[in-house]
């Protein structure tokens, strides 16, 4: 088996980044309640712009672009996927259905059958 290393750089840069993203958002939610005196649309406004200023910090990053990348190409393999027609779709609820039915009714069959065998014929209980 070949398993490709995937070897991540990150710079300096992009580490600062990271640290201004995060800072922006936590300095956010700080924003938010050290404005409690003032009205709730100012705190909302500012908790806002912080942390979008954050989200985009961090998508300026190597690991935000990666995200996006990620992002792109599960949408791409989400559209290659052929999803099934409503009548298929009913079948196989069907189908799944009626096998838990079988075996449930299995499964019970076989658990009182070991009950009288155990009981009844063995122990002699009953």
């Amino acid at each position: 088996m070949n398993n490709p290393t995937v070897e991540t750089v990150s710079t300096g840069a992009d580490k600062a980044k990271l640290a201004v993203a995060g800072l922006l958002v936590v300095g956010a939610v700080a924003a938010f309640y050290l404005l409690g005196k003032q009205d709730l649309w100012l705190r909302v406004v500012a908790l806002l712009l912080l942390a979008a200023a954050g989200v985009a910090v961090f998508f300026t990053a190597e690991p935000g672009k990666a995200l996006a990348g990620f992002g792109r190409d599960s949408v791409r393999e989400l559209r290659k996927v052929v999803w099934p027609s409503r009548k298929e779709a009913m079948q196989m609820t069907g189908y799944v259905f009626a096998f838990v039915f079988v075996m449930a009714l299995f499964l019970w069959l076989t658990d009182k059958t070991l009950e009288w065998a155990l009981y009844d014929l063995i122990l002699g209980w009953r």
